[in-house]
């Protein structure tokens, strides 16, 4: 059976699901019409930041090193438990990283929708990787979690055309270090939107230019039950699926492989939640 979800306003037109998966009643109004509309508010004041060639996209001092270490510490022992108590996160597909270890070796990229303010916390939980570099927005980093941003292993992508060669620079240096960069190819975050959004092209040509394999993951939502209705306010329970790598060919033409990645990540995905039906395509640049 089949169930219809269209009735719940235009953002979730002709969105159906197989029976077993559960979609949140929306607490906010999504857009119906651009599918990039930035729901999340910048906290605190802005700070003056400016995002060209002088910024520092990569920080390689040895304070940055320990603040980021102590992070992923606290993050594993603190926010990893707390997130399997309060939001009861399962994994499902994890067995797909170790028998692609090898794959993975020399530098990984992930993708991921974007739905919760933890849901980078659900990827690195799902792939169990220590450090993880997220390219992100450059506004929210003037705001007052814009420190926590860039501590966690945020990059800041330049908003002045003189910052490109800087930002570059820095992912070349990560690409030859073999890191993880992990990608929202959906731009914002959505809190708790059951549908897949479109995907920016940016991750996937990212990942045709560093021949990096992409991992792609979803998070699915379940209804909360027993004693985890204590927290949470109703909120619901999260899973996170994991998809089998997708190669790049760096034989094929970057413009038509990068939208054979970027469409095969969302069709990926789209069956990991058991999506029948969405509202969006896989692109509307």
């Amino acid at each position: 059976m089949i169930k219809d979800y269209s009735s719940l306003g235009p953002a979730y037109r002709d969105f159906k699901v197989k029976e077993e998966v559960y979609v949140p009643e929306p607490k906010e109004e999504f857009s119906g019409e651009d599918p990039f509309t930035k729901m999340a508010p910048i906290r605190g004041e802005l700070k003056d930041i400016k995002f060209d060639d002088t910024y520092t996209y990569l920080d390689k001092s040895v304070w940055f090193k320990i603040l980021n270490s102590t992070i992923v510490f606290l993050t594993w022992i603190i926010a990893f438990p707390i997130n399997r108590i309060r939001f009861g996160l399962r994994i499902e597909g994890r067995e797909k990283i170790r028998q692609n270890r090898k794959l993975l070796a020399n530098g990984v990229m992930t993708v991921c929708n974007h739905v919760h303010r933890w849901d980078m916390i659900c990827v690195m939980q799902a792939m169990r990787y220590r450090r993880a570099w997220i390219p992100m927005y450059a506004q929210p980093f003037r705001g007052k979690d814009g420190f926590l941003m860039k501590a966690i292993g945020g990059i800041a992508i330049p908003e002045e055309r003189s910052g490109l060669r800087a930002f570059d620079k820095a992912l070349d240096e990560l690409h030859d270090a073999k890191q993880w960069i992990h990608i929202f190819p959906e731009s914002c975050s959505w809190k708790f939107y059951a549908p897949l959004r479109p995907f920016k092209i940016g991750a996937f040509n990212m990942a045709y230019r560093y021949s990096l394999p992409i991992v792609p993951l979803i998070i699915s939502f379940r209804p909360r039950t027993g004693w985890r209705k204590l927290f949470g306010k109703g909120e619901p329970m999260l899973t996170i699926h994991v998809g089998d790598p997708i190669v790049p060919n760096s034989n094929a033409l970057r413009k038509e492989e990068t939208a054979r990645m970027r469409d095969l990540a969302h069709k990926t995905m789209l069956d990991m939640a058991g999506i029948v039906s969405n509202p969006w395509p896989s692109t509307i640049d």
